[in-house]
């Protein structure tokens, strides 16, 4: 469908708001105009690139929430958090973080994403990997945005363990998921 220039720039802002995560790449395919159209289309609404989309959705400071260790210690930004409940992170996929031989991404970034996230989520000073069930599930590759979820799906504060589920995705599609048990050293009772 083509929209006229004041329509296209009204839905294109509300598309922002709703997902301050997505593409110019994306949005020229929604909109069906090229990805200059888009950028042109950004600038004129004063509309930040991608990158400064999610510093400025980052800006809550995550620092102070995250206890299990320093938040540049997480592969990935997160974007989202609510301790002991479940948290998000981005990782954009870069050249050095594939084999040069077929373009796909090493295994150890996306489980150190996953398990980093994991570890951030739970709501003490610390927390170790216990036990992970993990299946990478498709290739990742070059330019890809991989954005993992992590949610509390239980806990035994009895032996001081918290389950986490996990899952990654590229363009909706899951390219990893987890199964994590950690461990923290107080149970929720413990202050």
């Amino acid at each position: 469908m083509k929209y006229s220039k004041k329509e296209r720039q009204k839905l294109l802002q509300q598309t922002i708001i709703d997902n301050p995560f997505v593409t110019d790449e994306q949005l020229a395919s929604q909109f069906n105009v090229s990805v200059q159209t888009i950028r042109l289309d950004r600038m004129e609404l004063s509309i930040p690139e991608l990158r400064e989309r999610i510093k400025g959705v980052a800006a809550h400071n995550f620092e102070n929430d995250v206890k299990s260790l320093p938040i540049d210690e997480v592969i990935g930004d997160i974007i989202d958090i609510e301790l002991d409940e479940r948290a998000l992170s981005i990782f954009d996929v870069k050249e050095e973080h594939v084999f040069q031989r077929n373009g796909i991404a090493r295994g150890h970034h996306l489980f150190a994403q996953a398990n980093s996230l994991a570890v951030a989520v739970i709501d003490d000073d610390l927390a170790l990997t216990v036990h992970s069930e993990i299946h990478f599930v498709k290739p990742v590759r070059a330019g890809d945005r991989v954005i993992s979820k992590a949610l509390v799906i239980g806990k035994d504060d009895s032996k001081s363990r918290t389950f986490i589920e996990l899952t990654s995705t590229v363009e909706n599609e899951v390219v990893f998921a987890g199964k994590f048990e950690m461990y923290r050293t107080k149970g929720k009772g413990e202050k």
